[in-house]
C-alpha cells in the first residue's frame, strides 16, 4: 500500500530536498498542490487530513497555522521548522539519542525535526550529560560552520548572484548578539542550565557543515584521556545506522585539515574527537540538508511508518 505523502512547503529548499528523497521510492504517492493554492487555506486542509504523513517546510509562524489544520488523528506531522522543537506533545526527531526518544517517533503523530547547528551540538553533547562526563553547567562554547544552502532560498539567490557583494567571497559570522532559534533545543534537549556560547559561520560553498565543541580534560567529572571519550562514543552509538565515531588517528584528522563540505550530499553524520588528553575537541561533519534537515525529517518518517531508517537515504557507507 502506498502511503500519501503531503509537502506543505514544497518548494523551498527543505521541501525540495525531501522531494528528491522520494523520486526512487514505490512505496511513495506524493499529493500535489495546485501552484495557484499553495496559499489555499481549505486546500491545504484538505491535503494535510488525507494525507498519511505531511511535512511542513515553512517558516515558523505558517508551520503553527499548518499544524493546526491537522485534525484527522491518523496523520503524522513532521515539522521541520523551529515552531515545535521545545513544545511539549512533540517528540523530538532524534532517534539515536535514547530508546525513549526514538519510541517517541515511533508512537508519535507530531514530530519536530531538529534544526542543523542544534544536530551537530546535540549529538556531541547528549552523551557527555547522559554518561555523567559533565554537568549540566559545564561552560559550553560551540563553533559551526556551514554552506549557505543552510541560510535558505533568498540567501542562496544572493550567494549566486553573478554581481553578489564582496563580504560573499569570505566566510561571515553571525548571530553576534548571542541569540539564535536552535539555541532553546540545544539546551532543553541536552538538559543544561543554560545556553552555550555559539559561535556559528556561513561560508562560500553550498551544503554540508562541521560543528565543534572544545573540552577542558580537567573540568570533566573524572579523568578522562581521548581515547577514553572516543570509546564513549563508540559505545553510545554502537547501534546508530546514521552516526559513527571515527577511531583515532583517523586519516581526516591525521591530515590535519577537516573538510566542512565533507559529508555533503549524505544523510548520515561523523563523530571526530582529537587534541590531546588536556585540551580535546568534538566535531560533528554531516550535510546541513541531510541529517540536518531533510534527511532527517525522512528518517523520521520512515521510523513512524515502521520502515527501516535509512529507506531512501544516502547513509551506511561512511569511511
Amino acid at each position: 500500500m502506498k502511503r500519501k505523502i503531503f509537502i506543505d512547503g514544497s518548494e523551498g529548499t527543505t521541501g525540495l530536498k525531501i522531494f528528491d528523497r522520494f523520486k526512487e521510492r514505490k512505496d511513495i504517492e506524493i499529493m500535489k498542490i495546485e501552484s495557484e493554492k499553495r496559499k489555499d487555506i481549505n486546500e491545504r486542509r484538505r491535503l494535510i487530513n488525507e494525507s498519511d504523513v505531511t511535512f511542513l517546510c515553512l517558516p515558523d509562524e505558517a508551520a503553527k497555522e499548518s499544524a493546526a489544520l491537522a485534525e484527522n488523528d491518523n496523520v503524522i506531522v513532521i515539522d521541520a521548522s523551529t515552531a515545535h522543537r521545545t513544545k511539549a506533545g512533540w517528540a523530538y526527531g532524534f532517534p539515536e539519542l535514547s530508546a525513549g526518544h526514538r519510541d517517541m517517533i515511533s508512537n508519535g503523530k507530531k514530530i519536530a525535526v531538529p534544526g542543523c547547528h542544534a544536530t551537530g551540538f546535540i549529538s556531541l553533547v547528549f552523551p557527555l550529560i547522559k554518561e555523567g562526563i559533565i554537568g549540566a553547567d559545564y561552560p559550553l562554547t560551540i563553533n559551526s560552520i556551514s554552506g549557505y544552502s543552510g541560510a535558505g532560498k533568498g540567501m542562496i539567490t544572493e550567494y549566486e548572484k553573478e554581481t553578489r557583494i564582496k563580504d560573499y567571497d569570505a566566510p561571515r559570522l553571525y548571530a553576534l548578539a548571542q541569540h539564535h532559534k536552535h539555541l532553546p533545543e540545544m539546551k532543553k534537549v541536552c538538559g543544561l542550565n543554560q545556553e552555550p556560547i555559539f559561535n556559528p559561520v556561513i561560508a562560500d560553498y553550498f551544503q554540508g557543515m562541521v560543528v565543534s565543541v572544545p573540552l577542558y580534560a580537567n573540568l570533566l567529572s573524572k579523568k578522562y584521556k581521548l581515547n577514553d571519550l572516543i570509546n564513549v562514543y563508540h559505545d553510545f552509538y554502537a547501534h546508530a545506522k546514521l552516526i559513527k565515531v571515527v577511531p583515532a588517528e583517523s586519516e581526516a584528522i591525521t591530515s590535519n585539515f577537516l573538510c566542512c563540505n565533507g559529508m555533503a550530499g549524505r544523510d548520515d553524520l561523523k563523530i571526530y574527537l582529537a587534541g590531546n588528553d588536556e585540551r580535546i575537541v568534538l566535531y560533528a561533519q554531516f550535510d546541513n540538508l541531510g541529517k540536518g534537515a531533510s534527511g532527517a525529517a525522512v528518517q523520521c518518517m520512515n521510523i513512524a511508518l515502521g520502515y527501516d531508517e535509512d529507506t531512501g537515504l544516502v547513509a551506511g557507507l561512511v569511511g
